[in-house]
């Protein structure tokens, strides 16, 4: 089985990122135009061109294929978020079976090196972070489809996304949510109701008793 977390907001501050060509740390956001200018932070977004004719995306994925020493300091996913689930997770499940559904990179393994970014589906966050549904994303879909179950947890805004990025897994695709209405899936995706009162981040909870062994797929 193979566990799929949502991102986090809250992420390491010593992770790093590309530098841009005129010396300035990037900082990917869903929508730069709108972002606060800062003299040592160049904004972009990960589909942007990197200045060489090759995408910001496309780079990372060369630099995931032949890191070396890794000089940009870029964090493997599951460390780049704060939260600890996403650490318990790859001691639960291994670092090869946990992946993450980056609201800026798409669907990544948990080692998958990773600059920092700030963006996210949440509508109440700030707009030049805010990816909204017609917004062009070529996302990430890393996801090996060997025909292994998965299971996800997360928010409702970030399942249009997984079920894209998934929509012809071979394997059975559970989904975990905490409403009182069962969200309108896909054909072929398994709906289980997980109860909690907490609404905020209850996907971590979830998580925690997923790895306790309390939730039956």
């Amino acid at each position: 089985m193979r566990v799929i977390i949502q991102c986090a907001g809250s992420k390491d501050p010593t992770a790093g990122s590309f530098v841009g060509p005129d010396g300035r740390l990037v900082q990917f956001v869903s929508r730069p135009e709108l972002a606060m200018q800062t003299p040592s932070v160049s904004y972009a977004r990960p589909d942007d061109d990197s200045g060489d004719g090759q995408t910001w995306r496309r780079r990372l994925r060369l630099y995931n294929e032949e890191p070396e020493d890794n000089p940009l300091a870029l964090l493997p996913a599951f460390r780049l978020y704060k939260p600890q689930v996403f650490r318990e997770l790859v001691e639960r499940f291994g670092l090869a079976d946990v992946f993450i559904l980056s609201a800026g990179w798409g669907l990544i393994p948990a080692g998958f090196m990773t600059p920092t970014y700030d963006i996210t589906f949440s509508t109440q966050a700030a707009p030049w972070t805010r990816r909204r549904k017609r917004d062009a994303f070529d996302d990430f879909g890393l996801l090996p489809d060997d025909g292994d179950d998965i299971v996800f947890m997360g928010g409702k805004a970030y399942l249009p996304l997984f079920c894209a990025l998934t929509a012809r897994h071979r394997g059975r695709r559970s989904i975990l949510y905490n409403a009182a209405t069962q969200p309108t899936l896909p054909v072929g995706f398994n709906p289980i109701r997980y109860r909690l009162a907490k609404r905020t981040n209850w996907h971590y909870e979830a998580a925690r008793s997923l790895i306790a062994g309390e939730i039956a797929l």
